[in-house]
């Protein structure tokens, strides 16, 4: 009968798996899964469910390995995916969910006996399935960790420099510094521990959940030790524009789509019109990336619900602007004024405004002078903020 189950399956893997995706994406507690399309989900599910057949009918001594390396490939995947342990574990319940579903109308045609060896066995190789996906997935978020410590030291190093030469701010990048640097270390003394323990058979959910934490903190201060190189670059007059003719277009959309999974976290909608962009335009693309990045960051940060719009206009033969607008908490009068300072933040207990450095806008402030452009805010508190970049379309710079 095994064989039977098996060829079931087999005929039956598209059905699984539309129905094991249409079924993830309804599920609240996978988040990770609605912004990706419908090939991403899928990802090597196909293939494991064909080595799955192909075991019930035991027909082929080698898919026990073919088995093994798909489910190691989707836990990678699921890590480069931004998934977290909670979310994997959902999928799978919802898979054997489904094939449980498939393969009732076939195993209640068993005897009793059968039914119980069937089920038992199903249930084993999913559970190696699951246990093999999380294996590669700490791999793989563990490897993250290990680029991540190779970019803080890099870039700890040119900041130890740049601080020799420069003494300002030093004060407060310190204690900016404190609370992400001891949140490292508890961390990954605990990832210590854990890992040691894990050799004793113990839980691998607590390791994971100390991963992410330590994972988190070192991208909040890798942002913040980035933003102060790129301040301190400014103003010791280190950064060359590289100008070229762009599509500006194409260059908002690479930063719209890089943002988008921050958005929908929030359960904001990010609306984008560049109908009336200018065709090709003068600039460094590097750097008005980063502007972009940082004014939609900014409005993301800032906004609890509602809409974050980019425009972009042709002004005229001259100019042209891109303009962000959130209907976020606002900002005062008398913040407006301080809101292009480095370190400055507009703080408030409804946004997540503890994981900015208050070095976002500083750098947009600067990169667009260095543009040749100007910026403009027009921003009232509860009522949300637009700003307003306008930069010439062709730069005339000679170094």
């Amino acid at each position: 009968m095994s064989k039977d189950l098996g060829k079931t399956l087999l005929a039956k893997t598209e059905t699984i798996v539309d129905t094991w995706v249409e079924a993830i994406r309804e599920n609240q507690n996978i988040e990770s899964s609605k912004s990706l399309a419908y090939n991403s989900v899928r990802n090597s599910i196909p293939v494991v469910l064909e080595a799955f057949a192909t075991l019930l009918t035991q027909s082929l001594s080698n898919q026990p390995q073919k088995l093994e390396y798909k489910s190691l490939e989707h836990g990678f995947v699921r890590a480069e995916q931004g998934y977290d342990i909670t979310e994997i574990l959902y999928e799978y319940r919802l898979l054997r969910k489904v094939i449980f579903a498939v393969l009732k109308p076939d195993l209640l045609l068993c005897s009793g006996n059968e039914i119980l060896q069937t089920v038992e066995f199903l249930d084993s190789v999913i559970d190696q399935i699951i246990s093999l996906s999380l294996e590669s997935y700490v791999e793989a978020r563990l490897q993250e960790l290990h680029e991540l410590q190779s970019q803080l030291l890099l870039n700890n190093q040119e900041l130890t420099r740049l601080v020799g030469m420069q003494k300002e701010n030093v004060s407060h990048l310190a204690h900016e510094l404190k609370t992400p640097i001891n949140s490292i270390m508890g961390f990954s003394s605990l990832l210590l521990k854990q890992q040691q323990e894990l050799t004793q058979g113990q839980d691998k959910s607590l390791n994971l959940r100390f991963i992410e934490k330590v994972i988190k903190n070192s991208r909040q201060l890798l942002r913040l030790i980035n933003n102060t190189l790129e301040i301190s670059r400014y103003e010791s007059g280190k950064i060359k524009l590289n100008l070229e003719s762009i599509d500006v277009r194409s260059h908002i959309q690479m930063v719209i789509e890089a943002l988008q999974s921050a958005a929908v976290e929030k359960n904001l909608e990010v609306i984008l019109y560049c109908d009336r962009a200018p065709e090709q335009i003068t600039s460094d693309p590097l750097r008005l990336q980063q502007i972009i990045t940082n004014l939609v960051s900014n409005a993301i940060r800032y906004t609890d619900s509602g809409t974050i719009t980019i425009t972009c206009l042709n002004n005229n033969n001259e100019q042209w602007s891109i303009i962000v607008a959130d209907t976020g908490i606002g900002i005062g009068k008398e913040a407006q004024s301080r809101i292009f300072e480095s370190y400055f933040r507009v703080s408030s207990e409804d946004t997540d405004s503890q994981n900015s450095n208050g070095l976002g806008l500083a750098i947009v402030d600067k990169l667009t002078k260095l543009l040749s452009g100007k910026i403009e805010l027009v921003s009232k508190p509860t009522e949300g903020s637009t700003f307003t970049v306008t930069f010439p379309k062709t730069i005339n710079f000679s170094s």
